[in-house]
């Protein structure tokens, strides 16, 4: 077997008396940032309102597009696409 390889390092004794304490300085770790706290009520009225106003709007849109189409007496054989 090959002997080990001198080293400039001197070696550690693990088998001495007493708890070994690291000699690591480190330093401490940053504060936490606070979070906004919301409710989960806010949250929830929000998003309600919000799909609600959206589907009022989707409705309108659809009953205009139907009064157009059948109101007012227009037909899409009105209209000719010339290619």
């Amino acid at each position: 077997m090959a002997s080990p390889l001198p080293g400039k390092k001197k070696s550690v004794n693990l088998a001495t008396e007493g708890p070994r304490v690291s000699r690591i300085r480190r330093d401490p770790p940053p504060p936490e940032k606070l979070k906004e706290v919301r409710h989960p009520d806010v949250v929830n009225r929000s998003a309600v309102v919000i799909g609600v106003l959206v589907f009022a709007l989707a409705i309108v849109v659809i009953l205009i597009a139907f009064s157009i189409f059948t109101g007012l007496g227009w037909t899409p054989r009105q209209y000719t696409v010339h290619v």
